[in-house]
């Protein structure tokens, strides 16, 4: 699914009319900016200059708004089609930019699982913690996972899956 704005003529919806066209945004700032140019050309209202961002789809958590800067959308939409919708959801968390969102991807990701306590479990065991099988039935996975997450690991829940971060 690629992500796309749907930009509208001003001139054409302050004179009543519904005057735009959805945009994919994952071929370059230029390639938007031209197709802005013809929603603007081919407007009902002559000399239109003003447009504005009246809707989004399949940008995931990332918030597009009405004048959104054109460079800034189709960095993301680049990154969302490399990467996928997590880099929004590392946007939110980190409160950081897409080249962060993309570093943090690259540098903290630890993978995805079923759970946060899938992952710890699976984690001590990958670490070389070997645990008895008899042991096993007496550790509390949750409350290891818990402390695990408290300082040292993040996790993002998304479309049924934990995906899962080191802090560090």
């Amino acid at each position: 699914m690629t992500p796309s704005i749907y930009v509208s003529c001003l001139a054409a919806y302050n004179n009543g009319h519904l005057h735009g066209k959805w945009i994919e945004c994952d071929l370059g700032a230029d390639v938007i900016r031209e197709e802005i140019k013809e929603v603007l050309a081919s407007s009902p209202i002559p000399n239109a200059e003003e447009w504005a961002i009246h809707d989004f789809e399949n940008f995931g958590s990332f918030k597009v708004e009405e004048y959104s800067g054109i460079d800034e959308i189709a960095e993301y939409a680049d990154a969302i089609k490399e990467h996928g919708e997590i880099i929004g959801e590392i946007m939110a968390w980190r409160g950081c930019t897409v080249d962060e969102a993309i570093e943090t991807l690259q540098d903290h990701y630890c993978g995805e699982y079923q759970s946060e306590v899938d992952f710890a479990e699976e984690f001590t065991k990958e670490c070389g913690h070997e645990v008895p099988k008899w042991l096993e039935y007496y550790i509390d996975w949750e409350a290891v996972a818990r402390d695990m997450f408290i300082n040292d690991f993040h996790s993002i829940e998304m479309n049924g899956s934990t995906h899962v971060f080191h802090e560090h």
